[in-house]
């Protein structure tokens, strides 16, 4: 304890100020004991109680952070990051959309023009499965920052996930205009090409995806099977002993029970690759 507590415990001050000094050094437990006195002086105090949350939530004791969180916004209900925290924990920790859509419309009453926050109201709305809701979102996001990759690549995901295939790639290749080397959204582009029955397209976007990252097998495994659906013999089997090097199990299973390969099941150099790495990862077939 300070000296400045041993003669004056009553201090509201000092006793928030040490909450302060505590959390700083990672002493959680502790500096939730400070903000608990601090408040038991100043129970009406908006910092102490908003702090009081900060520290509960990086506890993981997200429904007492939530708690605290929504005390501090009803003493203060015009104060961005307690609406904002709770919409956070709603969102990422505890999966709860329509209460973290709540909050940041809360925030977004008194800060309208606030990025973060239409962003994450769009996030939710895409976790909902309201793609309609998410793309305005994203929409809304992306006139408050009009170059920001992030709106682009998950408005990509909201149209993609809701079948809208072509403005999905509309919305990947703006993303990847802002930053060209992201892995995902090549490997999505990649992913819709694909269904598009484009195989040569996504062939050149899984490509690029395997600059940025030569281990991934789901990518040499979708590079694969568009060689194999271009009846491309060769390139098909050396990307899907790629894969299968990189994941047996799953991809030797998938070789062997996928309709794409089963032209390809009756060849001999295809047998042969399946029965040798068979034997090397001592796979059997269910």
């Amino acid at each position: 304890m300070y000296k400045l507590l041993e003669c004056r415990p009553d201090s509201y001050q000092a006793w928030y100020q040490q909450g302060n000094d505590l959390y700083s050094q990672g002493d959680y437990g502790a500096a939730l004991a400070s903000y608990n006195r601090a408040l038991e002086y100043y129970p009406q105090d908006y910092w102490a109680t908003y702090r009081r949350g900060v520290v509960l939530e990086a506890m993981g004791n997200y429904q007492d952070a939530i708690d605290s969180y929504d005390r501090a916004a009803t003493i203060k209900p015009d104060n961005y990051w307690a609406w904002y925290e709770q919409g956070c924990i709603y969102l990422e920790e505890l999966n709860q959309y329509y209460q973290a859509i709540a909050c940041f419309e809360q925030v977004l009453i008194y800060y309208p023009q606030d990025y973060w926050a239409v962003y994450r109201t769009g996030e939710a709305w895409r976790k909902l499965a309201e793609y309609d809701k998410a793309i305005a979102c994203y929409n809304r996001a992306l006139e408050l920052r009009p170059r920001d990759f992030w709106s682009y690549y998950r408005q990509g995901e909201a149209r993609q996930q809701s079948g809208e295939l072509e403005l999905a790639l509309e919305s990947y290749n703006l993303a990847l205009a802002i930053k060209p080397n992201d892995y995902w959204a090549w490997y999505h582009q990649g992913e819709i090409l694909q269904q598009l029955g484009k195989f040569t397209a996504a062939i050149e976007s899984y490509d690029r995806a395997l600059a940025l990252d030569v281990d991934s097998a789901q990518v040499w495994y979708q590079h694969a099977c568009c060689y194999a659906a271009l009846d491309n013999f060769n390139w098909a089997v050396t990307s899907l002993e790629k894969a299968i090097e990189l994941e047996p199990q799953k991809y030797l299973k998938l070789a062997v029970s996928e309709p794409i390969w089963q032209e390809f099941g009756k060849r001999p150099g295809f047998i042969a690759l399946i029965a040798s790495k068979q034997r090397k990862y001592n796979y059997l077939s269910e």
